[in-house]
């Protein structure tokens, strides 16, 4: 296997990439909506079907599938990991993390998932943002409470 050669700025791309989930992260888990709306893409599409949710397209679709969580969720934490980001030229990337999410819903229950994202990117006016994110489990999820 090749790994690709980076230029000094896809380095710098490649670390905006990676706060997107970081500040996406720190938004779900203080219950900050605006926070982790910010790193979606006007036109973004998050894709929840292999966790058995739905698909959510556009920026007001996915809020209030968040608004749901906000709306359900005592407690709740996301860890993300093993970030691979590649480019499509120099606005365009597409990438995987693995996710960790723990917490507890308004009743007391677990909530936890250990997830796979692969993620599309686009450089705009205001920096790096998702476009697409399709959450995938990589063993059986603990969401019947959710």
């Amino acid at each position: 296997m090749t790994i690709p050669t980076v230029s000094p700025q896809q380095i710098a791309d490649i670390e905006e990439i990676r706060m997107l989930s970081a500040r996406y992260a720190r938004g779900l888990d203080q219950f900050d909506m605006e926070a982790l709306m910010e790193p979606y893409a006007d036109d973004a599409v998050f894709d929840a079907r292999p966790m058995g949710l739905e698909s959510y397209s556009g920026r007001s679709a996915i809020q209030e599938f968040f608004a749901h969580n906000q709306n359900v969720m005592a407690d709740q934490m996301h860890l993300f990991s093993n970030f691979v980001i590649e480019f499509n030229g120099s606005d365009e990337a597409y990438g995987s993390n693995y996710l960790l999410q723990d917490g507890h819903n308004k009743d007391g229950a677990t909530v936890r998932c250990f997830c796979l994202n692969n993620d599309t990117y686009r450089r705009t006016a205001d920096g790096w943002r998702i476009v697409s994110r399709r959450i995938s489990p990589l063993m059986p999820p603990q969401l019947d409470s959710y």
